[in-house]
């Protein structure tokens, strides 16, 4: 379902999340990281050189990602695999899991965080980042044409991203005795280029929507939707300003 090529077209934007992420990870010299939802390999290879003296997994579940991934050279010490997120299991305890805008794709939140602090090493951390635009013209736009007669059918059982309030991780993961790291930012990315808020959605949230309508009524799809985002988002002479929001959790088990 993933394209790669479309991912990285705006690469730069979406990698900075990962490494204001990342610098907030309290841990010096892990032994075991994850990268769940790496996509094609290159934020999870910051990680191995980060932490030269782990064991570094990439995990993701399109084929076509992890076959990108697996082209880029790589130390011994760094694997990708292939597999479901919600299901995906490490072959000892992490020392440091990460996920950058992955999470928001999988149902059920509170049994998912459940399941994957139960992955971690005892002073294991979970760091995770996921999109929170859902409110914004740019998602709230395909609800609409989601929602039209033409092609409510075919994507009635198409997910949406979705994500819970800072305030709902917060007290999820404190119940379950971690501590806490939670904070929002909003980026406004200038985007070059005609249509740019439309080509930045083809690299995510239009990917499973176009899949499931196929070619022809995918591109009426996107015929519909596009004047709508050149309204909400109209281009200037430097390029069109898309605000976007993103939700980030570092959260630390304790030792005992």
């Amino acid at each position: 379902m993933w394209n790669p090529q479309q991912y990285e077209h705006f690469r730069d934007a979406r990698k900075r999340p990962f490494f204001e992420l990342l610098a907030r990870v309290p841990v010096s010299s892990p032994g075991l990281v994850a990268d769940l939802g790496c996509g094609t390999g290159d934020l999870t290879l910051t990680l191995a050189e980060r932490w030269p003296g782990a064991r570094v997994s990439g995990v993701d579940s399109s084929e076509s990602m992890i076959s990108e991934a697996l082209r880029r050279p790589s130390p011994e010490r760094v694997r990708f695999e292939l597999a479901d997120l919600a299901l995906w299991r490490p072959s000892a305890p992490l020392d440091v899991l990460v996920s950058n805008a992955a999470l928001h794709w999988l149902p059920d939140h509170p049994a998912l965080l459940s399941h994957l602090v139960g992955l971690l090493a005892p002073q294991g951390v979970l760091a995770f980042q996921v999109p929170a635009n859902f409110a914004e013209p740019s998602h709230t736009r395909i609800d609409e044409v989601r929602a039209l007669p033409r092609f409510a059918p075919a994507l009635a059982s198409v997910r949406r991203g979705h994500a819970e309030s800072l305030a709902f991780y917060e007290a999820h993961l404190a119940r379950l005795g971690f501590s806490v790291d939670a904070w929002e930012t909003a980026y406004l990315h200038v985007l070059p280029g005609e249509d740019a808020v439309l080509e930045w959605l083809l690299g995510t949230t239009l990917r499973p929507v176009l899949v499931a309508l196929g070619p022809e009524e995918g591109q009426a799809f996107l015929d519909t939707l596009r004047p709508l985002l050149r309204q909400d988002y109209p281009a200037s002479e430097h390029g069109t300003p898309f605000l976007f929001r993103r939700r980030f959790v570092v959260a630390m088990r304790p030792s005992s």
